[in-house]
């Protein structure tokens, strides 16, 4: 867990001025220059690590091999065009002003050829050839600040405090994953495909891709989930109808692929982290267990829970927004007193703090009233780190909901090795078929996928499809999670 984060200074940089768009030639009213396209870039380059975090797995070094040698067709030259794999579950992939590309390990899973990851990462490095990225600017800044509801409800404690709560909602409502156009996306697309061939792999793949992942999409239907690639970048027929009539007119550089074969690329993708990472917190039921931190918690029973890397978030889903519990580190100490300090509490809310001691470690305790609103909130330390744990819910409901919102405070102990020890991942590893479906497979290999997700991912039509013996299937095992 990362200390918490300021909101993009977006509204800053709207300056209006006119360029030529390096990809249509035409003229093109932009609300930022080149260079502040770039700084906005690197800005959103540390609240994406901050925010979301990288992965460390090795598939990493793969996608910046191809996206290198894509960006090097790339109709757009004035930028750095930089690649990375995020740590996000979701099948995802985006670009930021100015040249950072990423794509999740979520993502990387549903990859089956190098020609479709190469597709995928073509399609973002044309987002930012077209300059698309920046032509959001002017629609993503009045929503930014609408991630801030929660800390404008804490800052009737303190402003600090406010903005600091607020911070953590800023990306998922900013520039970095809000929505394209049909027109920029099929843009995008077409930029995309031409890349792909001048750089020697089949532009035809990337079909093959959507097509994978909007299954996915269909198999979530119904079920809870968080940010997917199609929230961002929606599947449309016209997109994959626009791929099976251009790919076939472009010619196809010739060039060594880095991973040629099936084998090859899963041998890119073993032992990827699928699913959630217990390194930087997981859920069990309603418990939150962070075994790299060493602590444990509870939230109310029911509530719809979120874990990100800056904090980690429980919400009454009746409560329309204004019922939740939040988790965050404030600042390294043993002293809990050093957290309310640096929070900056209004002064009379000062003198209501008092002194508790929860399973053992240090604590200040605030019960108060502020503005119509209902706060308990507990700072408390534990192995030289300081915890902020902030309560709250409509000063009305307070008397009903008094036992509840101290559940959340009360409950902070240290991780057991019993707490550990029920932790599991899953790792994508490959195994060979034996003459099953995919859905047999998926049963006595006790896989994290089902049958239809496991078919999806391996670019088979059904969980039904038999598989031929030997073939190699990439299948996420449950394992006992080990600490980095």
């Amino acid at each position: 867990m990362r200390p918490s984060l300021r909101l993009l200074p977006v509204l800053g940089l709207l300056v209006a001025g006119c360029a030529i768009n390096p990809v249509s030639g035409r003229p093109q009213v932009v609300l930022v220059s080149s260079d502040q396209e770039q700084e906005l870039g690197r800005e959103q380059e540390e609240v994406v690590e901050q925010e979301i975090g990288l992965v460390d797995h090795g598939s990493e070094a793969w996608v910046r091999a191809i996206g290198k040698r894509l960006a090097e067709q790339s109709p757009r030259q004035d930028v750095s065009y930089r690649f990375a794999v995020v740590d996000m579950p979701e099948p995802n992939a985006f670009a930021l002003p100015g040249g950072p590309v990423y794509v999740s390990r979520g993502l990387l899973s549903f990859v089956n050829s190098e020609d479709e990851l190469a597709g995928v990462i073509a399609h973002e490095i044309g987002h930012v050839a077209a300059r698309h990225a920046v032509s959001r600017v002017s629609l993503a800044a009045p929503f930014v600040l609408l991630a801030a509801i929660p800390g404008a409800i804490v800052g009737t404690v303190s402003q600090t405090l406010g903005a600091v709560v607020a911070a953590p909602g800023a990306l998922a409502g900013g520039l970095a994953l809000s929505s394209y156009s049909r027109g920029q996306e099929l843009e995008a697309d077409k930029i995309g495909m031409e890349m792909v061939a001048k750089a020697g792999w089949d532009p035809a793949a990337l079909a093959g891709i959507l097509h994978a992942i909007e299954r996915s999409a269909d198999l979530e239907r119904g079920k809870p989930r968080r940010q997917h690639l199609f929230d961002s970048h929606p599947a449309t027929p016209a997109r994959i109808a626009q791929v099976e009539k251009v790919a076939p007119g472009l010619t196809r550089a010739p060039a060594r692929p880095i991973a040629g074969s099936r084998s090859a690329v899963f041998g890119k993708l073993n032992g990827l982290l699928v699913g959630d990472d217990p390194a930087v917190g997981v859920f069990e039921g309603s418990t939150f267990l962070h075994p790299t931190l060493g602590f444990a918690m509870q939230f109310p029973d029911g509530w719809k829970t979120q874990n990100r890397p800056t904090a980690v978030l429980a919400a009454d889903p009746e409560g329309k927004g204004e019922i939740f519990s939040l988790l965050q580190l404030v600042t390294e100490s043993a002293d809990p007193m050093a957290g309310v300090r640096k929070d900056e509490l209004h002064d009379d809310l000062m003198k209501q703090l008092r002194e508790e001691r929860i399973h053992g470690l240090p604590a200040q305790r605030l019960v108060t009233q502020v503005k119509g609103h209902a706060f308990d909130m507990t700072w408390i330390a534990h192995q030289k780190h300081v915890y902020r744990i902030v309560s709250v819910c409509p000063q009305d409901l307070f008397p009903a909901r008094k036992a509840q919102l101290a559940t959340a405070g009360a409950s902070f102990r240290p991780l057991t090795d019993a707490d550990v020890a029920r932790i599991r991942e899953a790792r994508l590893r490959v195994r060979q078929a034996q003459g099953e479906s995919a859905t047999a497979l998926a049963k006595r290999l006790a896989s994290a996928w089902n049958g239809d997700e496991l078919a999806v991912a391996n670019g088979l039509e059904s969980g039904a499809t038999t598989l031929a013996a030997g073939r190699p299937v990439k299948v996420p095992l449950r394992e006992a999670y080990r600490a980095p």
